[in-house]
């Protein structure tokens, strides 16, 4: 009962902040497309990592489709890691590069805590 509570927390918690970072790219949010542009991103990549967030979120919600849970939490790491490795190339300091590194803890968490249904069986 517990892991089932942590997983779920923990996949909530992942769902609503790639959902909420990836609609706010698409609908080009003056916050996000200031700090994407600062981070030097062209403006065209918004709509891209927009939608690849928000598809993120939607494949490690719902049920099943367990391979496409796993693309999506690897392009979730992939996006974290990048996200901190760009904050560091900016200059932009210590705190804002490890936010997404945190996050990217709770993303492993709840890849981690995936009941059985949700995970990707090996095949033999």
């Amino acid at each position: 009962m517990t892991r089932t509570l942590a997983y779920w927390i923990t996949t909530g918690l992942v769902a609503l902040v790639f959902t909420v970072t990836g609609v706010s790219l698409l609908a080009r949010v003056p916050h996000f497309t200031a700090d994407m542009a600062h981070l030097g991103y062209p403006v065209y990549f918004l709509a891209i990592l927009g939608t690849w967030k928000v598809l993120g979120a939607i494949a490690v919600a719902i049920p099943g489709l367990p391979r496409l849970k796993e693309w999506a939490y690897a392009g979730m790491i992939f996006d974290l890691s990048s996200a901190a490795a760009s904050r560091m190339v900016s200059n932009d300091g210590a705190v804002k590069a490890i936010l997404p590194l945190i996050i990217a803890c709770v993303v492993v968490a709840s890849w981690s805590l995936r009941p059985t249904g949700r995970k990707l069986l090996a095949v033999t």
